[in-house]
């Protein structure tokens, strides 16, 4: 089966740059773009957005908590209709740029603590999927298979596509070892290992079980803001097509 090859990137914000975005969009087939709120700002997605385009990459909104100090990672406490309206200005905001630039935002991927906060919480889950739904018809949800936000989407007739990593470690339940546990980050050789194994066969390591957890996936993000995050992910295309594994966007 084909496989996407995701990446966040636009995560920057003013003056200061996070990863090579124009390297890994020579790599990747879809962009999650940050929104503004965990990181980004309007040049940044202007800019992101452009590149994309011209380079055939398919655009993702990368919504995430109001939160530029804590880079999104924080969990905040915020009411789920206070969420949902959060959440479809930043797919608008994005849209607007992607129109700009020639073509249009595909799906939406939370980022950060609210990827993780939504997975388990079926009231933020159905507040992330309301502005999926409301935003633009025909929008995909990325995230984690298996959890609320899947059922959400099910609920609301969104398509949800499952999303592994290649370079974070699992639990033993299925869900993404806490980035403070020893572990939960792999080294680039284990990392490019993992993403044929999600490919291949739908497992991944876990840092606290058997050794190895099923993940049913249709992309596998590359994290973008490692220095040797472009090379690790030169490496996982080159791994997934000596595996005769298609790389190819999922819509």
């Amino acid at each position: 089966m084909p496989l996407d090859l995701n990446s966040d990137l636009g995560e920057g914000f003013g003056p200061w740059r996070m990863g090579d975005d124009a390297a890994m969009l020579d790599i990747v087939t879809s962009a999650n773009i940050a929104c503004g709120f965990h990181a980004g700002d309007p040049s940044i997605m202007r800019r992101t957005c452009e590149l994309a385009v011209a380079k055939g990459v398919r655009i993702g909104a990368h919504v995430g908590y109001r939160d530029l100090v804590g880079f999104g990672r924080r969990d905040i406490a915020i009411a789920p209709a206070d969420l949902r309206d959060e959440m479809l200005y930043q797919i608008g905001a994005l849209a607007a740029f992607a129109r700009a630039a020639g073509d249009r935002v595909r799906y939406v991927k939370p980022h950060g603590a609210l990827y993780h906060a939504a997975a388990r919480d079926r009231l933020l889950a159905d507040a992330v999927l309301a502005a999926v739904a409301e935003a633009e018809p025909g929008l995909a949800l990325l995230g984690p298979a298996g959890t609320e936000l899947e059922r959400a989407a099910g609920r609301l007739g969104v398509r949800f596509v499952g999303e592994g990593f290649a370079d974070r470690a699992y639990t033993a339940t299925g869900a993404l070892a806490p980035r403070g546990v020893a572990g939960a980050v792999l080294p680039p050789d284990t990392a490019v290992a993992q993403a044929v194994s999600l490919a291949v066969s739908g497992t991944a390591r876990t840092v606290d079980g058997p050794g190895t957890v099923a993940v049913t996936v249709a992309s596998v993000c590359v994290h973008g803001d490692s220095p040797a995050a472009v090379e690790m992910a030169r490496r996982v295309r080159q791994a997934l097509d000596e595996a005769g594994v298609p790389v190819e966007p999922f819509g």
